[in-house]
């Protein structure tokens, strides 16, 4: 069993760019709490073998996917809960005049920043590297 306090400062950057702090690991997945400023428009990425949950906690953005079957833009909004299949093309921004931001479950566990390829997406991203 684990418990663990929010952290009081980012442990950095997703591949995508957003401030990530992390807040649970274990053998089947992990979950970390992201954080998009707003204004900044994240890397368009792939994940080899990852699947993501996200839920928003706050602020609004948007999500562009794309997989074998089509693709969809979503408002990000609180409440809203989406899914990112393991090999669906993805990027997403902040859009509010406040952070976007929304916890992430990853499954199975995150294996490092190599899981990522960059891609091109529909928007020029601004995200700081990281």
């Amino acid at each position: 069993m684990q418990t663990r306090s929010f952290p009081s400062a980012p442990d950095g950057r997703s591949p995508a760019g957003a401030e990530i702090r992390h807040l649970i690991d274990g053998e089947t997945g992990n979950m970390i709490h992201s954080t998009v400023p707003p204004g900044q428009v994240n890397r368009a990425t792939v994940h080899a073998t990852v699947s993501e949950f996200w839920h928003v906690l706050s602020g609004e953005g948007q999500i562009w996917r794309r997989d074998g079957t089509g693709e969809q833009t979503t408002v990000l909004e609180r409440g809203v809960s989406i899914d990112i299949p393991v090999g669906t093309a993805f990027q997403y921004r902040c859009t509010g005049v406040e952070p976007l931001e929304f916890l992430c479950i990853s499954m199975p566990r995150w294996p490092g920043d190599t899981e990522a390829t960059a891609i091109d997406g529909p928007w020029e991203p601004t995200a700081p590297e990281g």
